[in-house]
């Protein structure tokens, strides 16, 4: 089966979960998604996969999020911004044939392994 992570390398939590995925003899591939953004379909995908609310993939702690007044802002506008600032991607997910997760806690990803 094939497994990817949406990684971000100075991410203490994206490292952890990337290790624990190595400890379970999983070789993932590896999206650095701040030097190769998600594409709109990308993201949505990864909604669906998620089975989450778009809302719960954005780090709310970001600036950009703040500076472009996301608060309210609907899936459409969401998806634009993730777009634009990758930054504001929830951190990281890992996804696994048709089902992902996102690793915080690190374990949560066990899951859909």
């Amino acid at each position: 089966m094939s497994i990817t992570i949406y990684h971000n390398p100075r991410c203490s939590k994206s490292r952890a979960t990337l290790a624990l995925l190595h400890e379970h003899g999983h070789s993932p591939e590896i999206i650095e998604y701040l030097k190769s953004p998600p594409d709109s379909s990308t993201l949505r995908r990864l909604k669906n996969k998620l089975g989450l609310p778009l809302s719960d993939m954005v780090r709310t702690g970001e600036q950009e999020f703040k500076d472009n007044n996301l608060a309210n802002a609907n899936d459409d506008a969401l998806v634009a911004a993730i777009s634009e600032h990758p930054i504001l991607l929830q951190r990281p997910i890992v996804v696994s044939g048709d089902r992902a997760a996102i690793g915080r806690p690190p374990e949560s990803v066990l899951d859909i392994l």
